[in-house]
């Protein structure tokens, strides 16, 4: 019988700040950058030295289509999402974010203990990956959504091993082959054409998913599970444990947890 996988939250990131980066200021990034804001200020209040360190990329910019959609108003029309959302955020709580408009390609190296994708091609989610993989990252925090459904997987990079937490790649490598994107990602003409294409609702019942996944992992220091499916058309929300045999349910096998040698009896000792 196997034993249970117990993933705790790395020793670093209990004593010093989380860096973290974001991908995507667009329906998920700017639903799930003020949570991540209000995870940092809980950090802080409740000990933790230094809280949130973020950095926020995307090259896009707000246009009229976005706004009621996506966290924007009508005067954003036209400016840099990643520049208005982390302006916005310094100012009103107080962090000290970066935001840099550009998007991650072939020359981007990611350094962080976090990349947070929230992107909505395979062809963007393969470049992080690639990214993260150049750079140095502990976790990727996969964010994605079709029309009315979507999942959120944490995962870890490096080296397999029994115990670590398989990425979204790893599970779901279609999700990472650019030739699978449907070329539907040309601008919306009205905001009634973009929800006819996705709900209203999706991109931040999928923020809400991945901001209580690093809540949980800093408040218990702890995880029961890595990942979350959401499908509003059913009003169910199903989590992935953290567990191999669950993991294998997606063809993803994990190495064997290494064999515990037995100590052997010392010379003269009683059993």
């Amino acid at each position: 019988m196997m034993e249970p996988i117990i993933h705790r939250i790395p020793q670093q990131m209990v004593t010093q700040p989380w860096h973290v980066v974001v991908v995507g200021a667009g329906g998920t990034g700017s639903a799930f950058l003020p949570s991540l804001a209000r995870l940092h200020h809980a950090m802080m209040a409740l000990g933790h030295p230094g809280g949130i360190d973020c950095t926020v990329l995307d090259d896009d910019t707000v246009s009229e289509t976005n706004v009621g959609r996506q966290g924007f108003y009508p005067c954003d029309v036209g400016q840099y999402k990643a520049l208005l959302l982390v302006n916005r955020l310094n100012h009103l709580m107080g962090t000290n974010w970066t935001a840099l408009p550009q998007r991650v390609d072939s020359s981007t190296r990611i350094r962080a203990d976090i990349v947070v994708g929230c992107v909505d091609s395979r062809r963007a989610r393969h470049a992080i990956v690639k990214a993260a993989q150049r750079g140095s990252c502990r976790y990727y925090l996969d964010c994605g959504n079709e029309t009315d459904r979507g999942q959120v997987v944490l995962g870890e990079f490096g080296k397999a091993r029994h115990d670590r937490l398989p990425h979204v790649g790893d599970l779901f490598p279609d999700l990472l082959n650019a030739k699978n994107d449907r070329g539907d990602d040309t601008p919306s003409c009205s905001m009634a054409e973009a929800l006819s294409r996705q709900s209203l609702v999706i991109n931040q019942a999928i923020a809400v998913q991945a901001f209580n996944l690093l809540w949980t992992l800093f408040r218990t220091g702890t995880l029961s599970y890595s990942a979350v499916f959401v499908n509003l058309a059913t009003g169910r929300t199903n989590p992935v444990p953290i567990d191999a045999a669950a993991w294998g349910r997606f063809g993803y096998d994990a190495p064997p947890a290494p064999v515990k040698k037995s100590r052997k009896p010392r010379k003269g000792a009683t059993t």
